[in-house]
This record gives C-alpha cells, sequence and structure tokens, in this order.
C-alpha cells in the first residue's frame, strides 16, 4: 500500500517491499516516470537477492507534491527553472530521514540516476552504493538522437487513451530494438500511470531541472563510494556516451554495457541488472 512521508518541504508517496532486515535499497525513477516503472516483480526480484527496496515519486510526478504554481517553463536561452535537481536528490534524502534510513545503497535510473549521482555528491555518508543506469553526467555527454528527442518533445495528450497510445509510441522509439516490446504491459502501465497523475506541466519543470542543473563530473570525480554504471548499447535517448562518462568521472566504477538495450529495462535482462546490484551491494556491506 503507498505511504507517504514529508520531506523537504513536499509530500513524497512511496512504496516498500521485503524485510527491514534486508539490505536498504532506494530506486529513483527517471522524467517524467511515476515510481510504477519500477516494476513490482522487479522490485520482488531485488528483495529476493537480500534487499529492503523503496520506490517513490519524485516531486511532479505520480501521487507526491506537484508545483503547480510554478506554472510550465518557457525552454530556450533565458529559461528559469523552478528548481534543480539538486532539489530532488534533497528530496530523496529527506525520504531517507522519514524512513529512518541513516544510509541506503541508491539505484537511479536515466533522470533518476543523475538524482542519484547528486545524492552522493551532497550527501556522501547516506549512500552506501552507487547505481547509475541510462544515465549521464550531464546533457552534454550524451545527446539523445533526433527521433528520441522528438519523441520526448510530443505535444501532451489530451485524453487517457491518446496519452497511452502516446506512450506506446514513444517506447517504440527509444526502447529495446534487441528485446520484443511488451505492448499490453506498457498499456496498462501508461493508463495506470493516466489514472494516478497526468501533468504534463510537471514533466516539462522536470524537464528544465536537467537542462538548468550543472555538469556532476567534476563532482563525481570526488566520490570515494562503491558505484556501478550499466548502459544499453543502443539507447536512443541517454547514448551509451553518457554511461561511459559516468563511469569515467566515478574513481573505481564498474561499467556493465548491455547490446541491444534501448532507454528501458528488458525484462530478460532483469537477472543480469539484479545480480550486479547484489553483488555491489552485498561487497559494499563489507
Amino acid at each position: 500500500m503507498t505511504q507517504r512521508a514529508s520531506a523537504n518541504g513536499i509530500e513524497i508517496a512511496y512504496d516498500t517491499f521485503g524485510s527491514p532486515r534486508g539490505r536498504p535499497l532506494l530506486l529513483v525513477m527517471g522524467l517524467g516516470s511515476q515510481m510504477i516503472h519500477w516494476d513490482e516483480e522487479f522490485c520482488g526480484v531485488l528483495v529476493d537477492a537480500g534487499h529492503h527496496v523503496v520506490r517513490f515519486d519524485n516531486r511532479d510526478v505520480g501521487e507526491s507534491t506537484h508545483l503547480h504554481d510554478a506554472g510550465t517553463p518557457v525552454f530556450g536561452e533565458n529559461m528559469q527553472a523552478p528548481y534543480l535537481l539538486d532539489d530532488m536528490a534533497d528530496d530523496a534524502a529527506g525520504l531517507l530521514d522519514a524512513l529512518g534510513w541513516e544510509s541506503a545503497h541508491v539505484v537511479g535510473a536515466s533522470m533518476g540516476g543523475m538524482i542519484a549521482q547528486l545524492l552522493a555528491i551532497r550527501h556522501p555518508h547516506r549512500v552506501r552504493s552507487l547505481t547509475s543506469i541510462m544515465s549521464t553526467p550531464s546533457p552534454e555527454a550524451a545527446r539523445p538522437t533526433q527521433a528520441a528527442m522528438a519523441a520526448l518533445m510530443a505535444p501532451p495528450a489530451s485524453d487517457r487513451e491518446t496519452a497511452i497510445q502516446r506512450a506506446l509510441a514513444t517506447w517504440e522509439v527509444i526502447g529495446s530494438p534487441g528485446y520484443p516490446l511488451d505492448r499490453e504491459r506498457l498499456t496498462r502501465l501508461a493508463g495506470l500511470s493516466y489514472d494516478r497523475s497526468f501533468d504534463p506541466a510537471g514533466s516539462a519543470r522536470q524537464l528544465a531541472a536537467i537542462t538548468a542543473s550543472a555538469d556532476r563530473a567534476p563532482m563525481l570525480k570526488e566520490l570515494t563510494v562503491r558505484a556501478l554504471v550499466l548502459h544499453g548499447e543502443d539507447d536512443q535517448l541517454v547514448p551509451i556516451s553518457g554511461g561511459i562518462a559516468t563511469a569515467e568521472a566515478i574513481p573505481g566504477a564498474g561499467l556493465v554495457t548491455f547490446p541491444g538495450m534501448g532507454h528501458d529495462l528488458p525484462r530478460p535482462l532483469w537477472p543480469e541488472f539484479v545480480g550486479a546490484i547484489g553483488e555491489l551491494t552485498a561487497a559494499a556491506e563489507d
């Protein structure tokens, strides 16, 4: 059952999986994506690998606080971002406080990887290990393809059915070409996302935060945390150069790349993802 916590001046919706005796693991999702994009079965496999898992809605998506009063950013040279990724990292730190976790293993995907990186930078004592998936230290390090950018910037849907079809069309472009697209699951997920909260302006504010945030590479070079980078070799939205740049910036970070993987988490690769994450978190506990 979804729970709520006050953190960093907002309300955060979150779910927990597994026993509190497991290794604490915080999952951070990406741009415009709600916590339900961390599949419950995937969370269950992480639990089976020895983790106590928490997934949550970032600000401006799902059932967490939406900053409606901030309006919709106007992108351009003089864009004013209502907040930065730093603020979203502080949200995550506040959630750790609310959970009573002094520290946790942190796994972030896409924008969630950027937030996870900043959580380790800004609150190093709170992060036991860092896994950055299909992410980058800066937009300049991994520019999307023209097709991926067009899908990302498509006009917002006006109703539920259009939102579902728009989501399917987007995943056709940015998903994993080496694995079949699970249209039934994605249709269900897009419908549930719409029903929980449909707020294109919130996603635009998150995108503004990405655009306005500083290059993290110089700060990542100062980290001492155990780190792992996972990235698809066929990612059109955040090309593999972003994963390489992340791994090169963090001292001692491991890098695992996957042929045929795009900007999603294909089910056939779950055992490899969970195996790599579990190996990292177990080693970080020693």
